[in-house]
């Protein structure tokens, strides 16, 4: 597997020197921009448009034409893993996703089982034209939805403010929502190692709903079934490593437990101190964060303000991924967010620039953070 020509990427969720903080935005092909608007109404719904991988093509290369980012991300979505186990899924207007057969009953839960890669080859089709597509620019990044995320909206039958359904079953029934998530992880496993074979050079796990989970319970019900994916992923393709991204919405109080698994970065939502986090996990793992999504909708120049704080809490150090705290919004000004892009280049090589690197990182075992020493 050839490396990008702008592997800067790679490289900073290795924890390897880097000239400058790489970044990409977390649904940064979207509703924000025009020409993806465009896109979606040619292709006549949004799973229309996730569904073809020509159309998947075009949207995930619009960003890149706009802005300098230093990533592709997979345009996609991650309720496709249970629409391929027979859930039906569709999107009602002003409702967001919705299955037609959620799981609400033993029978159906007993049932469920992991799908043939097949009934995917749609997604790991649109990885293999956009790597072509990009012509090794920029990375391409895969992603899925952790199984206790994919469980919710499963469960659920689509978004939730209390996951009740959820819980229930968890309280009730533990045996079988552990079911469910053991079948989503041997999925999302064979999933991720399927979309790295088709040409993906990192990947991604969203944890969305784990925030809402007890620590016991997001250790019982999340964590570990993502430390089975971890275990269970292809580190490797072609020669080359594939760095691995976890990230718990909401999960900023367990940073030292999703550091032990194994992954190569850590992803931040905006309510974790950036600088802290560092603080808390040393060397053993990448950092990717973690701006305010609605810093966006001020005005440039506290974009800019907002974007030197940031990088200022991690300091001129090696293994910052620069990303927003969650997705943009389908309302943010895309000129707020060239800015955004030109200030973390532009001030992230000057740090760089003023930093002696001359001593060498400690390990992560040898690290010991400032907040224990006092």
């Amino acid at each position: 597997m050839t490396r990008p020509t702008n592997d800067t990427l790679l490289r900073a969720l290795l924890r390897e020197p880097t000239d400058y903080t790489p970044v990409w935005l977390m649904r940064q092909a979207g509703r924000y921009l025009p020409e993806y608007r465009a896109s979606r109404a040619r292709a006549g719904s949004f799973l229309d448009l996730c569904k073809n991988p020509d159309f998947a093509t075009e949207v995930t290369l619009q960003p890149l034409e706009r802005f300098p980012l230093d990533a592709a991300i997979l345009f996609s979505d991650i309720l496709t893993v249970p629409d391929a186990m027979g859930l039906g899924l569709y999107f009602a207007e002003g409702e967001g996703p919705r299955f037609e057969r959620p799981l609400r009953s033993e029978e159906a839960i007993k049932a469920l089982a992991v799908p043939p890669m097949e009934k995917l080859s749609y997604v790991f089709d649109g990885v293999s034209a956009i790597r072509k597509a990009l012509d090794n620019r920029v990375p391409l990044i895969g992603f899925s939805g952790s199984p206790f995320t994919l469980a919710c909206y499963m469960i659920e039958g689509g978004g939730s403010d209390d996951f009740r359904n959820v819980k229930a079953l968890m309280y009730s029934r533990p045996e079988l929502l552990h079911h469910i998530l053991d079948i989503n992880a041997q999925t999302v496993t064979a999933y991720l190692n399927t979309q790295i074979d088709s040409g993906a050079q990192a990947v991604m796990l969203f944890d969305t709903w784990g925030g809402a989970l007890s620590t016991r319970a997001y250790r019982e019900f999340s964590l570990k079934y993502m430390q089975q994916i971890v275990d269970g992923l292809k580190r490797s393709h072609e020669g080359e490593l594939v760095p691995l991204v976890l990230f718990t919405k909401g999960g900023g109080q367990w940073l030292e437990d999703l550091a032990q698994t194994g992954c190569d970065a850590l992803g931040l939502d905006w309510s974790v101190d950036l600088g802290l986090a560092r603080a808390r996990v040393g060397h053993r793992v990448g950092l990717q964060g973690n701006l305010d999504p609605g810093v966006l909708m001020g005005s440039a120049a506290g974009v800019e303000a907002e974007v030197r704080a940031l990088l200022d809490a991690f300091g001129p150090h090696h293994g910052h991924v620069f990303n927003l705290g969650h997705g943009i919004s389908q309302h943010a000004p895309y000129d707020n967010v060239s800015v955004l892009v030109s200030t973390v280049h532009a001030y992230s090589r000057s740090l760089r620039a003023e930093q002696d690197f001359s001593e060498v990182q400690p390990a992560a075992e040898d690290w010991v953070s400032p907040l224990i020493l006092g």
